[in-house]
């Protein structure tokens, strides 16, 4: 009931909405004398903060038609390569001469956690600069009809490894925060079954391996309540006449009025300064908020089988970690991965997936050699920076790269020592 209330608040702030983008138009008009004024820019600025504080935000787009490859720029086009109903898989088409060296493959995978796959843009935007790069573009759980069928955590590891083989042999996957599991038990399964096609290399950043490690506000959430509460309290069915009506879903809105009452006041004082850079004009600072809460304030839902069951493994029951995680009913068993490269990649300030979190699964894949394992704790970054912001595109992201280059099995195969006769080396 409360899913349907959200929806005709949407509704009944509607033609609200109309009339102050109608008035901000008046006052933001060159051609009215009172647009120059003190304020009249104060009556806009008020306006758009008010018609931005009320709107339902769409899916972004990744917007990346260019980028920049040994120096020079060159055009990139977006395609679907592979698509299932609550997942579409992007490539970033570089237009590269033929006869160039293969970059490596990237394997994006993007947190299915509230947010659209365009959060990772500046992921993505620093990646295919060295890399080809793919990326899983999950879809809004409101807009996939129930005659799909359910979408738990063992589909999730399954479209993984799906990608995985569309994408063929010497792919590298990066997961992002949430999807660090399910990346790590889908390289678990690959293995176990002697699957050639088994990534490369795997690199996790920012992700929740185990949360018994310096537990944040998010984690003890999920230990102080049961199950239970979260299915009575969070999971909601989507209203008509979206195209998922009676869908059971954890709602979008939700998980963004959480993550923004972690931070309230920080919120707060963004748009009180949003409000005052309109005043004075100062039109670059506005447009740099408008891009980032336009991306931020943007959510989808998740399917409900996959929220619970992902909340019980991972939040609760710290499954991964403990050797119990099932998978199809047949145990994970992270000790199989013997030939995935391993990078581990954690924030100082992260304060969603703490420090020591992600590292647990150098420990967890015990049978990795120490030359396919690296771990990197980037200094002075929260959580976004781990995959965002300029310290990812100077000093994370080339080592993702760097990672990826050296750990490709055709890389591996011309530093083996070639063996000769008398048993030596060559």
């Amino acid at each position: 009931m409360f899913y349907q209330l959200y929806e005709l608040n949407h509704a009944a702030m509607a033609p609200f909405r109309a009339s102050t983008e109608a008035m901000r138009f008046l006052y933001d008009n060159p051609l009215n004398p009172f647009a120059k004024t003190t304020m009249g820019r104060t009556y806009a600025a008020g306006l758009e903060v008010f018609e931005r504080m009320t709107r339902r935000y769409g899916k972004p787009e990744f917007g990346l038609p260019f980028t920049t490859v040994d120096g020079e720029t060159v055009a990139v086009t977006e395609k679907v390569v592979w698509a299932k109903p609550f997942c579409d898989l992007l490539h970033f088409e570089r237009a590269l001469p033929k006869e160039r060296q293969a970059d490596p493959k990237i394997l994006v995978v993007a947190p299915m956690s509230g947010h659209y796959a365009t959060l990772l843009r500046g992921t993505v935007e620093a990646l295919m600069q060295g890399a080809d790069v793919y990326i899983t573009d999950w879809q809004d759980a409101r807009n996939v009809p129930v005659t799909e069928g359910l979408f738990d955590l063992d589909d999730y590891i399954d479209y993984i490894i799906e990608m995985l083989h569309h994408l063929g042999p010497d792919t590298h996957v990066v997961g992002v925060c949430q999807p660090s599991v399910p990346v790590l038990a889908a390289a678990a399964v690959m293995e176990a079954a002697g699957d050639p096609l088994a990534p490369a290399s795997m690199t996790l950043m920012g992700g929740p391996i185990d949360t018994r490690i310096n537990p944040t506000a998010v984690n003890q959430l999920a230990q102080d309540r049961p199950l239970k509460w979260f299915k009575d309290n969070v999971i909601m069915t989507v209203p008509w006449p979206q195209a998922g009506f009676m869908r059971p879903v954890y709602p979008g809105f939700l998980q963004l009025s959480g993550f923004m009452s972690m931070n309230l006041d920080r919120h707060v004082v963004a748009h009180k300064e949003f409000f005052q850079h309109l005043v004075k004009n100062d039109g670059e600072s506005a447009e740099k908020h408008r891009d980032f809460y336009d991306e931020y304030l943007a959510v989808m839902d998740l399917t409900a089988e996959f929220y619970l069951q992902t909340v019980d493994t991972v939040f609760i029951k710290h499954s991964l970690p403990k050797g119990e995680m099932m998978h199809r009913s047949v145990k994970v068993d992270t000790a199989a991965i013997r030939n995935v490269a391993l990078l581990t990649i954690e924030g100082e300030n992260d304060d969603i997936s703490g420090i020591g979190q992600t590292k647990a699964a150098q420990t967890i894949c015990p049978n990795i050699p120490d030359s396919l394992r690296e771990h990197y704790m980037q200094p002075d970054v929260g959580h976004y920076g781990v995959f965002n912001g300029s310290r990812f595109r100077r000093e994370i992201a080339p080592r993702i790269l760097a990672f990826a280059r050296t750990h490709s099995k055709t890389a591996r195969k011309a530093a083996t020592p070639r063996v000769i006769k008398g048993g030596k080396s060559a």
